[in-house]
């Protein structure tokens, strides 16, 4: 099998997945509100839920739920994205693209909320 030269090796591609991965959240931060209204919650919510008397189990579910909200939305925008790179003609299939993946987005704040009722009051 024929190497691929197209992408580097070994920690130099680390080190540009990184660089790209910073780039991807830097533009999220900058064109999508929701993202930074999702970052500014998680930014309170962490630390919160890592100073709630949760035991480390409960403390670390809370945590990920949050990070999924973020997570969810990050792949949201670049669905959208590259829906409207596409085209930005109205399309049946372009709406039911962002809005499935919006529904995505509002199923993990679903999961959020029930994890941390689950761990707090149950």
């Amino acid at each position: 099998m024929e190497a691929d030269n197209k992408h580097p090796r070994g920690l130099k591609h680390v080190w540009h997945a990184t660089l790209a991965a910073l780039a991807g959240l830097r533009a999220a931060w900058q064109h999508e509100d929701a993202f930074r209204q999702e970052v500014l919650i998680a930014a309170v919510a962490i630390p919160v839920a890592l100073l709630s008397p949760a035991g480390t189990l409960g403390k670390a579910l809370m945590v990920a739920s949050i990070l999924l909200v973020l997570i969810v939305e990050l792949l949201n925008s670049a669905l959208e994205a590259a829906v409207d790179h596409t085209s930005l003609q109205q399309h049946p299939l372009a709406k039911r693209a962002k809005d499935t993946a919006s529904a995505a987005v509002l199923l993990s704040i679903v999961n959020a909320l029930v994890v941390w009722g689950l761990v707090l009051f149950v």
